[in-house]
């Protein structure tokens, strides 16, 4: 059986989606970050970490994402076959990776990108941070116009991109001041997938436990 090993509130949030929107059985087992038992089959202390029965394991969760992707075409979550679908599935693999999720780090952990040990010098890394993240959430939102989800024209199909997405809306929720607000699409789609009834289960379970 498949293992996501995760931690609430992370970006594992997209996988542990996915294996349910999947279907196959799987189990998810809850870490804390840098514990004992994650380093034991990722030494850098991350989540998302996925082990198959074979022992084999998978970190990163772009990776992990398009490996669920291939493994289960059945569930149709990939984007597309085409060489295009499949290049617009990395695109925004990579902008999430890349722009988007490192566009918190100076929020969650300002002390990284500062000297200065004072609470003003944090504010400002965190006021940086913000508008970072408000940058990646324009370019979200602008991608985002006439259609329902990340991949595809107009109402498209659900995609592990768009999985990958929510965890990171939802820290924008958090952390911007106003929210989502002038975010208009990023937001219908946060509303689209926290109406699906896969997604209210994996986001109950995390936090209920």
């Amino acid at each position: 059986m498949t293992t996501l090993y995760y931690s609430p509130g992370a970006c594992s949030l997209a996988p542990h989606i996915v294996l349910e929107w999947i279907g196959a059985p799987y189990e998810a087992v809850k870490v804390k970050f840098g514990s004992p038992e994650l380093l034991a089959v990722n030494p850098a202390g991350a989540v998302p970490t996925l082990r198959e029965d074979d022992g084999w394991l998978l970190t990163q969760a772009g990776a992990i994402l398009e490996y669920l992707a291939a493994k289960h075409p059945e569930a149709g979550l990939s984007g597309g076959d085409s060489l295009h679908d499949q290049a617009e599935a990395h695109r925004w693999s990579a902008f999430l990776t890349s722009d988007m999720h490192a566009a918190f780090w100076p929020i969650f952990l300002s002390g990284r990108y500062t000297t200065d040990t004072s609470d003003a010098a944090k504010q400002a890394v965190v006021e940086a941070g913000q508008k970072l993240v408000r940058k990646q959430m324009g370019i979200l939102n602008t991608h985002l116009e006439g259609r329902d989800w990340i991949l595809g024209q107009g109402a498209g199909k659900r995609s592990v991109v768009d999985a990958y997405a929510f965890p990171m809306i939802r820290w924008g929720i958090k952390v911007l001041p106003g929210g989502l607000a002038d975010f208009p699409n990023v937001q219908a789609l946060h509303d689209r997938l926290a109406a699906d009834p896969a997604v209210q289960k994996v986001v109950a379970a995390e936090e209920s436990k």
